[in-house]
């Protein structure tokens, strides 16, 4: 299956189909280079399937696994890694990864000499759903999430969701976290989908293109975050603020699942933690409530006036922005600490 996200510059195909990490032989033909980024937790076969697809023009660069490692100095040591490899425009960036592997090695081919292809072939059903397409590149700054980045679309997604094999339950519930998201905020449909699927593969590869069509809808429509694509951010906000707090004792997709309990209300609070039970996500968790604040208020989404835009949902299918103070946000944190 081919999705196809049309925008006025630098449209992109998205292909969802079994065994496609072996196929990509004629995708990267063009390329005098082609850099392969993966890091220490992704199966090796992964990249290998990549790198026997680009033959000797592939090299590969594996970087440490974990949000920790987002960060600058990864960053430069992949950019003087392809400088060391002769790199030029004529090259490209292959991200075989979870979200962070393909924020960061998108980064790092949107800065390289000004710019060269990137490619994402995303490994974890977190990134299948969400990260992998829509351009955002990023790294962590001072323990803000995604602080220093740029818009930078991709050639092409490849999504083979025999890869979700190796994945432990937990990653999974993550991935499913981020697809809730999606359906509670645009389709209430694909949302009784997943509150009551058996996650057969069938299913799962459903839930992989409905994602997928609901991200390219959103991204044509607001390729840069001005608008109507701010509500992905729905639970992120709190999420990330307890994410930091966790120490890295929950996950992104768990902290994620905690902050949609936060920010919806009325009956979409109510199916919302049930469909998160069903699943297995947390809905609450134990955090220092001012470390989680001071976090959010730094966040991109401040207003600059002591308040931050928050998405809220109400009805399934439905959101809306609202502005929330210090104290408010505090409210909902306490609904939400363990």
């Amino acid at each position: 299956m081919e999705i196809r996200v049309n925008l006025a510059e630098n449209s992109y195909s998205i292909t969802i189909q079994n065994g496609a990490l072996k196929n990509c032989g004629d995708l990267l033909s063009k390329y005098n280079r082609v850099l392969i980024v993966t890091d220490s937790k992704v199966p090796k076969e992964y990249s290998e399937a990549l790198s026997g697809c680009a033959g000797k023009k592939a090299v590969v660069y594996v970087m440490p696994s974990g949000e920790e490692n987002k960060n600058f100095d990864t960053l430069t040591k992949i950019c003087s890694f392809m400088l060391k490899n002769n790199f030029t425009r004529k090259d490209c960036v292959c991200a075989v990864g979870g979200g962070v592997v393909g924020d960061t090695a998108a980064f790092a081919a949107s800065i390289y000499m000004r710019g060269i292809d990137f490619y994402n072939f995303p490994t974890t059903l977190l990134s299948m759903v969400d990260s992998s397409s829509g351009g955002k590149t990023g790294i962590d700054l001072d323990d803000v999430k995604n602080a220093v980045g740029t818009f930078y679309q991709p050639k092409s997604v490849v999504i083979d969701p025999t890869v979700l094999k190796t994945l432990d339950k937990r990653q999974i519930n993550c991935g499913l976290s981020e697809a809730l998201k999606m359906a509670a905020t645009f389709d209430e449909q694909l949302f009784d989908f997943i509150s009551n699927s058996n996650f057969s593969d069938e299913d799962m590869t459903y839930i992989i293109q409905r994602s997928v069509e609901l991200k390219k809808s959103i991204v044509e429509q607001d390729e840069k975050e001005k608008n109507v694509r701010k509500s992905l951010n729905f639970g992120h906000t709190i999420g990330h603020g307890i994410e930091e707090s966790a120490n890295e004792s929950l996950l992104h997709g768990e902290c994620v699942a905690i902050g949609m309990v936060a920010m919806s209300d009325k009956k979409a609070k109510q199916k919302i933690t049930k469909a998160l039970n069903r699943i297995g996500l947390p809905t609450s968790a134990s955090f220092d409530e001012r470390s989680v604040i001071e976090t959010i208020m730094h966040d991109k989404k401040s207003t600059g006036d002591g308040k931050v835009s928050v998405v809220l949902v109400e009805e399934i299918g439905q959101y809306k922005f609202v502005d929330m103070t210090k104290e408010e946000l505090l409210n909902r944190l306490s609904a939400v600490k363990r």
